[in-house]
């Protein structure tokens, strides 16, 4: 509880990757799920590295013994939940993977039923093999195995046992910011929402959206709306956020990344500034201090998948971990009781754009950008930890984040209040509402002030905890879940 620590376990590109990864022949990018589907897309993984470092600095608990739980619900199963039902009924590729084909699905085609008991005695093998040394994942049969898959497919990738021998843990510098009474910490590159989440909150700085907070609708449930302001200013400056984030985000091991020149407080006040009451439609990267664009701005579409889990424990210590395969299936290959990931296709397909290089874009080695978010929030005067959120999402993860922290820390909701709102903002293109969240006169407003209002579905994962005060003075904590998911909130 002393210290911000990031462990960065992003998957990386092969050493046999380069930046034609995902063009045709005739030099035009694939379309998306072409490029997902199969091994082209699966990266090296680095999770279990990662934890396995984690666990060596901070874990109290065996290694082996932390397994337990996991292998308990591989072999014994756990049931088919509505939700996985429901994703695997409009799921086109996965059937096409034998060994998928027959965990999800029955004989004809359909999805196992909801309540099916979900055994998966491949996965507890691996699991048990990794309990006994973290290093199976990344030499032996395991990696042997899965690189076979990939080099095997027809849409074969370039994956290579000595990829997995090679892969390392980056321990980074978290991405620390003050916010009005509060420092909130995030998730520096190859992550985008660390940044993306602070320049946001730098602009409420000076845009005070403390002043539009949602009212309380008269009813039996108390329903929260939001007021078309607040949408309007959280919009703009999710495009203020977006258009630099395409522009200057990267793996900062192959790019500079000028995070300092991005979270410039002067820099954000002039980019707050560019807010006003109609909607500027789509932003331009700003130029923040210090700071020479030399590459062209990055076009890629924007996905949606991911899990979070915020933890604080007895000792003092907070955890915000965002974890993905990137697409809701990976790759649509499953080897030894898991899904393979589609990592490769957070790069920009496209290498450069008008004769510049992007800097997303594929190098062998490289980590593609991410939009995770994770968050710790302390109070600037004590150091005392406020709370922890964080959010699957794919890229809407930093609008998810964003409105808790603005939930909590501005409008001063629970913890449960702020995750349940309604999710909105923009990813510097339409203006995005959630579906049957909004009533049609937030829709209209917005329209009149220049907004391409879409509405979506937005299934955020938010996952938070947030210090509060007791009836009794003492000090506790308030857990909250999203409603639009399956978790949920557990204290001792």
């Amino acid at each position: 509880g002393r210290k911000v620590v990031a462990y960065d376990g992003r998957e990386t590109a092969p050493m046999a990757a380069d930046e034609k990864l995902f063009l045709l022949p005739d030099g035009k990018a694939m379309a998306f799920y072409d490029a997902v589907v199969g091994g082209r897309s699966v990266g090296t993984p680095g999770a279990v590295r990662m934890l396995e470092l984690a666990h060596k600095q901070y874990g109290k608990v065996p290694w082996a013994t932390l397994f337990e739980p996991a292998i308990r619900l591989s072999e014994n199963g756990f049931p088919m939940s509505p939700r996985l039902n429901m994703q695997l009924a409009s799921e086109k590729y996965l059937k096409n993977d034998a060994a998928a084909a027959a965990y999800f699905y029955n004989a004809d085609g359909t999805p196992k039923a909801v309540g099916t008991s979900m055994r998966n005695p491949a996965l507890a093998a691996t699991l048990r093999a990794i309990a006994a040394n973290p290093n199976a994942l990344y030499a032996g049969e395991i990696p042997a195995d899965v690189v076979k898959a990939v080099r095997a497919h027809p849409n074969a990738g370039g994956l290579a046992v000595s990829d997995f021998a090679s892969y390392q843990v980056k321990q980074r510098e978290p991405i620390c910011t003050d916010y009005k009474q509060w420092r909130v910490c995030g998730f520096p590159p190859p992550s985008s929402g660390g940044i993306a989440v602070a320049q946001m909150l730098g602009i409420f700085a000076s845009r005070n959206i403390a002043a539009a907070p949602p009212m309380r609708v008269m009813g039996p449930a108390g329903k929260l709306e939001l007021q078309p302001d607040a949408v309007h200013l959280f919009s703009e400056a999710g495009r203020l956020a977006f258009a630099d984030r395409g522009l200057y985000v990267a793996d900062s091991d192959f790019v500079k990344v000028n995070v300092a020149g991005l979270l410039d407080p002067a820099y954000l006040k002039q980019r707050a500034q560019l807010i006003g009451d109609r909607s500027m439609g789509t932003a331009k990267p700003g130029v923040p201090p210090d700071t020479q664009a030399a590459a062209a701005e990055d076009t890629s579409v924007h996905k949606a998948a991911t899990s979070h889990i915020s933890v604080v424990d007895g000792f003092g210590n907070a955890l915000s971990m965002t974890t993905t395969i990137e697409d809701i299936f990976g790759s649509r290959m499953m080897v030894r009781g898991f899904l393979l990931n589609n990592q490769l296709t957070d790069f920009s397909f496209a290498p450069t754009a008008d004769g510049l290089p992007i800097a997303n874009r594929v190098q062998a080695g490289k980590r593609p950008r991410s939009s995770m978010a994770p968050a710790l929030v302390f109070d600037r005067a004590s150091g005392q930890l406020v709370g922890t959120v964080g959010s699957p999402g794919g890229s809407q993860i930093i609008g998810y984040v964003t409105k808790t922290l603005v939930g909590v820390l501005d409008w001063n909701l629970d913890i449960q209040q702020a995750i349940s709102l309604p999710n909105f903002g923009s990813r510097n293109g339409p203006t995005e509402l959630e579906r049957g969240q909004f009533s049609p006169f937030m829709a209209e407003t917005l329209k009149a002030r220049g907004h391409d209002v879409r509405e979506i579905d937005m299934a955020s994962g938010l996952q938070g905890i947030v210090r509060v005060r007791l009836p009794n003075d003492s000090l506790g904590w308030s857990g909250g879940a999203d409603p639009r998911r399956e978790g949920i909130a557990l204290g001792d």
